[in-house]
């Protein structure tokens, strides 16, 4: 274990493993320094076929792999949770309480305990225990209608908007809110972290706009949606792409002075103008290559950027000069963010084999050695190569 101090250096999480958005938010803690150990089954597991050392999500854990369907492995994993500030799950409404770790069973022996339960639909409603995937969470919250080209269905933005930005990210911003709350009453408290939620909530801005008549819902009809000539997506000559997003006026004229375009076409930024504007614009980014439009255009203030490939991004001067992404083990991956002046938060460590630290942590979470070889031998707590 690292002797890092991030931010939340001297939390303790337990983390039962599941999928997606739950271990985001619990990689978001690790990252700040948090004491994350995830509970692995010792029979089976969970995941979608990644392995473990391309598991970016996963970084920063200790693993222990427990039974919970054994009495003494529900109880190995009730001690580990009665000395945790944090418990984080991602399974469907119900499923906890049949496993006898439900809120009312832990609150009552660890008070303080903060409990963040992830699902797409939330603990209660209608949907509450349908399946669902962040496409369904992000069509449902409003989301998802107004992306894409006019004349074109939705587009799936990958499953950003759901699974991390209203999933994951909006889960551990609940639990450090109740860990705060938390540190003041005393008392600990479910935070109920829903997809569908978290992905409407990420549509605030729009909804204002939408209210005082500033945005239609057409897709490709409106300024955040490609609709505006000035706020978008061009293909070079290349077949490469770029962005422009010169909505302030400054950065406008900025815009036809660097292209040279003509002000009896782009004077007037009215919507009627938009589809001759964004055609003759298109015409000019085809005439260079998107990099030749990064040598033209990078050091203006037209508000531009190359559109990158994900394999692209780690190389590019200001991600580099930055350290934006950092490689583990040769896996190259996103660092922490944000950033602190004094408590800086760092990958503690790349994922590892489910159970590798399964002995490490009961030691130091109070198990005696005796206990601990007792559960291996009843199949109750496993090790990374222990098969049940």
């Amino acid at each position: 274990m690292s002797s890092r101090k991030g931010p939340l250096s001297g939390i303790r999480v337990v983390e039962l493993a599941g999928l997606g958005p739950a271990p985001f938010g619990a990689m978001l803690l690790a990252d700040m320094g948090a004491e994350v150990v995830r509970i692995d089954r010792t029979q089976g597991g969970v995941g979608i076929g990644l392995k473990t050392q391309y598991d970016v999500l996963a970084r920063g854990r200790q693993f222990v792999r427990a039974d919970l369907k054994h009495p003494r492995g529900k109880e190995t994993v009730l001690r580990l949770i009665d000395q945790a500030d944090v418990l984080i799950e991602g399974f469907r409404p119900g499923v906890l309480e049949r496993l006898g770790l439900g809120p009312d069973v832990l609150l009552a022996r660890n008070p303080r305990l903060v409990i963040g339960r992830m699902t797409g639909w939330g603990q209660d409603g209608p949907l509450a225990q349908r399946s669902g995937h962040d496409i369904n969470y992000i069509a449902l919250a409003g989301a998802l209608f107004s992306i894409g080209q006019k004349d074109g269905p939705p587009v799936v933005p990958l499953n950003l908007i759901g699974d991390f930005g209203g999933g994951g990210l909006l889960l551990a911003f609940g639990v450090l809110c109740a860990l705060l709350e938390a540190r003041i009453s005393g008392h600990g408290q479910v935070v109920d972290a829903a997809m569908v939620d978290g992905a409407a909530l990420l549509t605030a801005g729009v909804h204002a706009m939408l209210a005082q008549g500033l945005f239609r819902e057409g897709r490709g009809e409106s300024i955040l949606n490609g609709g505006a000539p000035f706020y978008g997506v061009y293909e070079c000559a290349d077949g490469e792409f770029v962005t422009i997003g010169a909505l302030e006026p400054q950065f406008y004229e900025e815009l036809m002075a660097r292209l040279q375009l003509d002000p009896a076409i782009f004077a007037d930024r009215h919507p009627r103008n938009w589809s001759k504007q964004r055609s003759t614009l298109a015409a000019v980014f085809k005439t260079r290559t998107r990099d030749e439009w990064c040598d033209v255009l990078q050091d203006t203030d037209i508000c531009f950027a190359p559109v990158l490939r994900m394999s692209e991004a780690p190389n590019h001067p200001h991600n580099r000069a930055r350290g934006v992404f950092t490689e583990v083990n040769g896996l190259v991956q996103p660092v922490p963010a944000p950033r602190f002046s004094r408590t800086s938060a760092t990958v503690n460590a790349p994922a590892a084999a489910p159970g590798t630290h399964t002995d490490d942590v009961l030691s130091r979470w109070g198990f005696a050695p005796g206990e601990i070889a007792e559960l291996h031998a009843a199949g109750v707590i496993a090790g990374p190569n222990d098969h049940k």
